[in-house]
């Protein structure tokens, strides 16, 4: 008797599965910051383990053509999940986006000001008189002034040459004695893959208050969308299972991008994986306000406005 009513068990089960279409998965855009690269780790690592599709959730990750676009674009309600900086939506918050932070992929400065080991400048006092390149003016500016200012230098007392994002080149042709705006954790490769060494100065030492490099934001009006909780989670779970399987989640990426298997994106990996956020939907309202202060002082900002009304803690 009990072996017929668990087969009769087994086949309602059965009967009713085919009977339901299986539940389709929520689609969500993400648009990346840049081209697809290990600061995406714990993204991809998600998209390549499944859980995403634990989550019930298809997501779509796009490349932008301008970095600049991602966070308009989501705020003008094309895309769900947009890529920034800190520094980025601070500057658009004061610029009346509709834009949230809703989590951390990359916790700590990757932006950093770099020499060669053999060059001229072995400490940032020697900067005095020299050549500085740099990309981008705003942040950079500011950053590049606080650092001197910790030495007791200005940028009165440097060369600003715009390198046009060739910094790495820039620096190794000795066009330029120092690059600011360079990432620690891919330029000082690139320069040691062409057989040279180079030296990183950190912003977070020189004066400039800490700030998370990469963060996730959404349109203000749609932090209460339950896919942003599934997609953090979804994150969260990736990102440990790449800090204890670093290997394993490395060969996952290369599934999914081979053509990134190179001695760069190698190295990029391994210096990039203790800046990720463990926690990536908690919130240091602390390092916002300190930091959204550091830009108000500096003229990057006009208001300080509380750190609620840009933020959603996604639960």
């Amino acid at each position: 008797m009990l072996h017929r009513l668990t087969a009769w068990a087994a086949a309602l089960t059965m009967a009713l599965a085919m009977a339901s279409p299986a539940q389709s998965a929520d689609k969500l855009t993400v648009l990346l910051d840049w081209f697809t690269n290990p600061d995406h780790a714990p993204i991809i690592t998600a998209q390549a383990k499944g859980y995403f599709a634990a989550e019930g959730l298809e997501v779509e990750l796009i490349e932008p053509a301008d970095p600049a676009m991602p966070p308009k674009l989501v705020a003008a309600g094309q895309g769900d999940i947009a890529i920034s900086y800190q520094p980025t939506l601070h500057a658009q918050i004061e610029e009346g986006l509709p834009l949230k932070w809703i989590g951390t992929l990359v916790e700590t400065p990757l932006n950093s000001l770099i020499v060669l080991e053999d060059g001229p400048i072995k400490e940032l006092p020697d900067l005095k008189g020299k050549t500085i390149g740099f990309s981008v003016s705003g942040f950079e500016d500011v950053m590049l002034n606080q650092m001197l200012k910790s030495v007791d230098l200005s940028v009165e007392d440097v060369e600003l040459i715009n390198v046009n994002f060739a910094l790495s080149p820039s620096l190794m042709s000795g066009q330029v004695d120092a690059v600011i705006g360079a990432y620690r954790n891919f330029e000082l490769t690139q320069i040691a893959i062409e057989g040279k060494k180079g030296k990183a100065f950190f912003p977070e030492e020189h004066g400039v208050p800490i700030f998370d490099e990469l963060i996730y934001v959404v349109h203000k009006d749609k932090t209460d969308d339950p896919r942003f909780a599934r997609f953090m989670a979804a994150v969260e779970a990736a990102t440990i299972y790449l800090t204890n399987h670093p290997d394993e989640a490395w060969e996952a990426f290369l599934e999914l991008y081979p053509s990134l298997d190179d001695r760069l994106n190698r190295q990029a990996w391994i210096d990039t994986l203790p800046r990720f956020a463990k926690r990536p939907a908690a919130l240091d309202k602390g390092r916002y306000q300190r930091f959204a202060a550091f830009m108000a002082e500096n003229g990057l900002i006009e208001t300080v406005v509380p750190v609620d009304t840009y933020t959603a803690e996604i639960r």
